[in-house]
């Protein structure tokens, strides 16, 4: 049964709670650094197949996160779009200094 929230800080609370491990956070972070490091890529030398590459790679770096540290089920299979934007509000964090590296 897919769990309910009232709104995205609620679920975010959650979602900081499925990635209490460094290694899960900082999967996630070069994940993400990654996909958008493949975009600019993309853009930049005109070639598709660099932003088709920038999701597998951001979620297979998270997905192992969870799977083999975190030993959890990733929150985007019941809750894709407040996943990724919570996803983007944590990169920020860490970048802050508000969410441990």
């Amino acid at each position: 049964m897919q769990r309910r929230f009232a709104d995205f800080g609620e679920f975010y609370d959650f979602y900081l709670q499925q990635h209490s491990t460094p290694m899960c956070r900082r999967l996630h972070f070069v994940g993400s650094l990654t996909a958008v490091v493949l975009i600019g890529c993309s853009v930049m030398f005109r070639e598709w197949q660099w932003a088709v590459a920038a999701p597998v790679v951001g979620y297979a770096c998270a997905w192992i996160g969870h799977f083999v540290f975190e030993r959890n089920r990733p929150a985007t299979f019941g809750h894709p779009l407040y996943s990724f934007a919570a996803d983007w509000v944590m990169f920020y964090e860490i970048l802050a200094g508000r969410v441990p590296w």
